[in-house]
């Protein structure tokens, strides 16, 4: 990104749009505050967050992200600032203080949140990082993610996803017997699947990372969300009914003549996210999804 120019156009003439350099981090800060949601699709829950006497640390922003996962997020204006290190302390802080945090969400959000304590966030936002930086987050057995931006003259902003690492966590099998199961998670879909069934997914899968080296793979206790920065995809396993599920980051009423297997979802609860579910039971349903699915994936 540390080249890349914008231009505004204006009766057929390009004009080019300087850098704005922020002076504080602070004002990096505020501006993804204000946005966390449109930007990385997180709901804030507080700034500047202390630890307390012991720890005696400030957390930059706290929030919990579209699949309810905490999400630590660090600022900083000097590619020389080491706040991985400072993230990674603030991480396992947090770890250690999970009934703060489902506190922090019941007072914010004002109801109560299943939080998904498998896959906590950090991100670190920059207007740079170092190769060093790439390849230290590469070692580490964490949920990191290097964000770079640019500010340029006029308000525009562009933020680009510089780097990632990714812990799995193996979910525990559950009893699907049990009478206190009432929806199926996704280890036991995939058990009970079908090798044709699940040769689709794959197929679907492969699809999906070709998009673009920017998609990540969480895999959630009740579907897998396929994200660059945003989810663009979650799907879900239905052995019985042999079909896969798709929600897609689409306006269903923005598709033209939407298939039989598409569904505006926007006011329906489901896991996952996207407004408009997909359902795919043959290789042929796949392809006619593929262009939508990319959509979906500019749009995230």
């Amino acid at each position: 990104m540390a080249d890349i120019k914008l231009y505004q156009i204006k009766s057929g003439k390009a004009q080019i749009k300087s850098v704005v350099e922020f002076k504080y981090e602070r004002e990096i800060q505020k501006l993804c505050e204000q946005n966390l949601e449109t930007f990385f699709a997180i709901r804030f829950l507080a700034t500047e967050y202390t630890t307390g006497n012991k720890h005696k640390g400030r957390i930059d922003t706290l929030g919990i992200d579209e699949n309810n996962c905490p999400v630590i997020i660090e600022y900083k204006l000097d590619s020389k600032e080491n706040v991985i290190n400072q993230g990674l302390f603030y991480l396992d802080w947090l770890m250690d203080h999970q009934a703060d945090f489902e506190l922090l969400c019941m007072r914010v959000l004002k109801k109560e949140v299943e939080i998904d304590w498998s896959s906590p966030r950090l991100l670190c936002i920059a207007k740079d990082f170092t190769r060093y930086d790439d390849y230290a987050i590469g070692q580490i057995n964490r949920n990191i993610e290097l964000i770079r931006y640019r500010y340029f003259q006029g308000d525009n902003v562009i933020f680009e996803l510089a780097g990632t690492s990714q812990k799995q966590e193996q979910t525990k099998k559950s009893n699907s017997t049990s009478p206190t199961t009432k929806y199926r998670d996704m280890d036991d879909a995939i058990n009970a699947a079908s090798d044709e069934l699940m040769n689709l997914y794959q197929e679907l899968e492969d699809y999906i990372f070709s998009l673009g080296d920017d998609v990540q793979k969480k895999e959630l206790k009740y579907y897998h969300a396929y994200s660059r920065i945003k989810n663009f995809v979650c799907t879900e396993i239905r052995s019985k009914k042999k079909e896969i599920i798709l929600f897609l980051r689409l306006d269903y009423n923005s598709i033209q003549s939407p298939a039989d297997n598409l569904r505006d979802v926007s006011n329906i609860g489901h896991y996952g996210t996207g407004d408009t579910e997909a359902i795919i039971k043959t290789i042929d349903d796949l392809e006619n999804l593929k262009a939508l699915i990319e959509e979906s994936y500019n749009n995230s």
